[in-house]
């Protein structure tokens, strides 16, 4: 069987199946290159999917890093693209554009696409700079917005995939972070679009406790042990600035920091210090 040029892996729990359905038919309307579709069932089994289209059953909901983890296990292709299961690819030609900018520079590993709602929208968190957050404005970046995301396969493998402990949240953070680690560029481009309705971060249960336990733990996994105190020292000060009205926030958040601190983060592999270097001269020093 002839290895296709992208394996497109879209993660979803089955109770979004209109916006699904967008989703694939938008991968399967890629044209100029060869796909295989890898639809991952994050504790149910897809049904009802078009022909040539591969439902993969997970028994539990394994979290969407841990499910993309499923889906890039049966992936054949060295380029692959993660899309939320209420994206799509509003433009045919979107994965052929990727595939000549991988094709151009051995050493890009990671691009996230502009993220925008149907009638032109960004939302600012989808712009992953620290403060330029124009959303027109391609550059390198050192973290990424999971839900369009293009990554070289050998990237993957130096980052160990996606960070399949965290469940929710900051995995994208972890995969930028290693891959400029391991020598690779991360980029965010304004001119490929993926579209994806503008949403509250508070559809997802304790997504507060979630952010603050990730954070302590992509500190604990990544940062020079210098770094990790003022890592969470910070965003521990920017959840307070923002939340000051919400004490129910603030204890959720302080909640899952504390868990993040007591509990055993996985693999520690700290970033060496040029990678350091690099993310705080393009604007995104690892303590914020």
């Amino acid at each position: 069987m002839d290895v296709p040029d992208w394996s497109i892996v879209i993660v979803t729990q089955g109770d979004r199946a209109a916006a699904l359905d967008r989703a694939v038919g938008s991968a399967l309307a890629q044209s100029g290159v060869t796909t295989e579709v890898i639809v991952v069932g994050n504790g149910w089994l897809p049904v009802g999917l078009p022909d040539g289209v591969a439902g993969l059953a997970l028994e539990e909901n394994v979290g969407a890093p841990g499910g993309r983890n499923r889906g890039l296990a049966a992936a054949r292709a060295r380029l692959l693209f993660f899309m939320d299961d209420d994206a799509s690819l509003p433009e045919r030609d979107t994965l052929a554009r990727l595939g000549q900018l991988f094709a151009a520079d051995p050493l890009l590993g990671l691009v996230q696409l502009r993220i925008a709602s149907e009638d032109g929208r960004t939302a600012r968190r989808w712009v992953p700079r620290l403060l330029d957050k124009n959303p027109e404005r391609s550059s390198p970046v050192v973290t990424v917005v999971e839900g369009a995301v293009a990554v070289r396969g050998d990237v993957l493998i130096a980052s160990d995939g996606w960070a399949g402990r965290f469940r929710y949240a900051h995995e994208g953070i972890e995969l930028a972070w290693r891959a400029w680690d391991a020598g690779y560029s991360v980029e965010y481009r304004a001119d490929l679009i993926a579209h994806h309705p503008i949403t509250s971060r508070d559809r997802h249960p304790q997504h507060l406790k979630h952010d603050a336990r990730n954070r302590v733990w992509l500190a604990k996994r990544n940062l020079p042990c210098p770094l990790v105190p003022p890592y969470v020292a910070t965003w521990a000060l920017v959840t307070v600035v923002r939340n000051l009205r919400h004490p129910s926030d603030l204890r959720s958040w302080f909640s899952g920091a504390w868990e993040g601190v007591r509990t055993d983060a996985g693999t520690r592999r700290p970033l060496r210090w040029r990678t350091v270097w690099t993310m705080t001269r393009l604007g995104r020093p690892p303590v914020v």
